[in-house]
């Protein structure tokens, strides 16, 4: 069942038509969307941009609000966004949409690389038993345009679950309204465990322990149902993750993918270009994933890039060199080369900070 919410949202995300890119921007560097600057796609856009630098890519690394302004980015003529970061559950939400340009820009978009698993947390007052029970109930989904609402919505329009008022509020004031009975839950994506949830275990200390029996009143509401199967992969939060929760929670997670425009059909100059572009981004990351693991982003460690995700189509230019996915596994990785002991030192204060000073200034 689609609800109306699905199709309003749609319609309001995508207006513009799947044709994103022209001749006009033809000498303009290739851009990457990512998130929000203090978050970790934005870190992930930072750390391929360097390993891309090193083998003469340069990338136009973006911060965005996230995965919805990404599409638009990505199909809006001029901004040479070839590349950007989304939740791996857009796939399905274009393609059901009942808006042809959403679906055909799905048809556009391509996997160049999985990266890590994001878990769904749904946090709900305790007199809510099951996702079924929301019908009709106050539900937080996340803020204007964040791909957490994306995510919302295509989780209650996959179960056929209407809620009764959808709240767009920022993560932490969503915590808050469900806490305060003024809502009755809220969704949050994020990989665990979330310092958000986390420091709910602070409620028993703060204010003298005034407010410790709040934690009584909400849980986390399982997700197990074979609809999600086809979109979301299967997760669970455990008392290790979260310490106020009883017992173990099943629940599904999402993936965030770095996406490209599809360029391998090569029909113009430009088209062309894009694709060698993508191409070295392509072999620069793998070629450099064990530096990327051990002095990138910490969620690297969990970066398989041969990992197929659902229904997504890879992309044949950034995969061009490679025979099949599972070659890419035996490409050694390098390290990126500087030209000098400063840049080196450089690097190290960068990423490292007092420590890292303390190493450069060493004979």
């Amino acid at each position: 069942m689609k609800i109306r919410s699905l199709v309003l949202f749609s319609a309001a995300l995508l207006s513009l038509a799947a044709a994103p890119l022209s001749a006009a921007t033809k000498n303009a560097t290739l851009a990457m969307v990512t998130g929000p600057e203090t978050g970790t796609y934005f870190a992930f856009g930072r750390n391929i941009a360097e390993v891309s630098a090193s083998v003469g890519q340069p990338i136009d690394v973006r911060g965005t609000s996230g995965s919805i302004e990404n599409l638009k980015l990505m199909t809006k003529s001029g901004e040479n966004a070839g590349l950007g970061i989304v939740q791996s559950d857009v796939l399905g939400f274009l393609k059901r949409s009942s808006n042809p340009n959403s679906r055909e820009i799905a048809e556009k978009l391509r996997l160049v690389f999985p990266f890590y698993q994001e878990e769904v947390h749904l946090l709900a007052r305790r007199d809510i038993a099951s996702v079924q029970d929301l019908k009709g109930k106050r539900v937080v989904i996340g803020e204007e345009g964040s791909g957490n609402s994306l995510t919302a919505i295509n989780l209650f329009s996959l179960l056929g679950v209407e809620p009764g008022k959808m709240i767009q509020l920022p993560p932490a004031e969503g915590v808050v309204a469900v806490l305060a009975d003024e809502a009755d839950a809220m969704v949050f994506v994020g990989g665990k465990p979330v310092p958000l949830f986390d420091n709910l275990a602070g409620l028993k200390d703060a204010s003298g322990g005034k407010n410790a029996e709040l934690l009584k009143e909400i849980h986390f509401l399982p997700l197990k149902d074979v609809r999600l199967d086809k979109e979301y992969e299967a997760a669970e939060l455990t008392q290790q993750d979260y310490p106020f929760i009883e017992s173990n929670v099943p629940t599904i997670a999402v993936t965030a993918v770095l996406v490209a425009y599809d360029f391998s059909s090569g029909r113009n100059p430009y088209y062309l270009r894009r694709c060698e572009e993508l191409a070295k981004v392509g072999n620069a990351v793998r070629q450099h994933l064990g530096y990327l693991k051990e002095s990138g982003h910490p969620k690297w460690k969990q970066v398989d890039p041969t990992r197929s995700i659902g229904e997504w189509k890879r992309d044949l230019c950034a995969w061009r060199d490679i025979a099949t996915p599972a070659a890419a596994a035996q490409e050694a990785p390098r390290k990126p080369r500087f030209s000098s002991q400063l840049e080196r030192d450089l690097l190290e204060v960068i990423r490292h900070g007092k420590e890292g000073a303390a190493r450069a200034v060493q004979p």
